[in-house]
C-alpha cells in the first residue's frame, strides 16, 4: 500500500476554506464536508492532515496568530522608546485589521467565542509576549497605569476592532485623520 505525501498546498487550501466559511456562517455552520468541497478534495483527505475538526480549527488559529503577530512586530525596535515602540505596534496591527481582513475576522471571532481549545488560545497569547514585555518596561519606567497586560489589550488594542468592523459595514470610514486620533485615545488609554 502507498503512503500518500502531504502537499502544503492542499493543507493551505483546507485552511482557506475552513477560514471563509467559519467567517461567513460560524464555527457550527462549516462542517468537515463543506470544508472539503470548498477546498475541492474529498473530506477523507482532511484527516490525511488533521486530526478532526478541533485541530483543523486550533491549528488554522495558531497559523493566522503566528501572521499577526509578524505583520503586529514588523519593523520594532525594542530599543524604541515607549510610547513610540506602542505606536509602531498599534499602527501595524490597525494595518493588519484593515488589510488583512479574513486572518482579522477570524481572529475576531476566535476571541470572541469558545471555538479554539484553552491550551491552543495560551500558545497563540505568547506570539504577543513582545507587547506584554513593552507593557511591563512602560510600567517599570513609570509612563503606563499600573494595570494589567488584559486591560491595557481591552482599552488600546481591542477597539481596533470595533473601528475595523464598522469601516467594512460603512459605518465610520478610517482615513489618517481618524487612525491618527484613535491612536491618541488608545495612548491615552493606558499612558500614565
Amino acid at each position: 500500500m502507498a503512503i500518500r505525501q502531504k502537499s502544503d498546498k492542499k493543507r493551505a487550501s483546507l485552511l482557506n476554506a475552513t477560514m471563509k466559511l467559519v467567517n461567513n456562517q460560524g464555527f457550527h455552520a462549516a462542517p468537515m464536508s463543506k470544508i472539503a468541497k470548498m477546498a475541492e478534495m474529498s473530506p477523507a483527505t482532511i484527516y490525511i492532515y488533521f486530526e478532526n475538526k478541533q485541530d483543523l480549527i486550533n491549528q488554522l488559529y495558531l497559523e493566522v496568530k503566528a501572521s499577526f503577530s509578524a505583520f503586529a512586530f514588523k519593523n520594532y525596535n525594542e530599543e524604541t522608546c515607549v510610547k513610540e515602540s506602542f505606536k509602531q505596534i498599534w499602527f501595524n496591527i490597525a494595518n493588519f485589521k484593515i488589510n488583512q481582513v479574513e486572518e482579522a475576522n477570524f481572529l475576531s471571532q476566535c476571541d470572541n467565542a469558545p471555538i479554539i481549545d484553552e491550551e491552543i488560545k495560551r500558545e497563540g497569547l505568547k506570539h504577543l509576549q513582545p507587547l506584554v514585555d513593552l507593557w511591563e518596561r512602560g510600567k517599570n519606567e513609570q509612563i503606563l497605569k499600573p494595570i494589567s497586560p488584559y486591560l491595557m489589550y481591552a482599552f488600546s488594542i481591542y477597539p481596533l476592532a470595533f473601528l475595523t468592523n464598522s469601516h467594512y459595514k460603512k459605518g465610520c470610514e478610517i482615513n489618517d485623520e481618524r487612525i491618527h486620533v484613535a491612536f491618541n485615545v488608545a495612548w491615552d488609554s493606558i499612558k500614565l
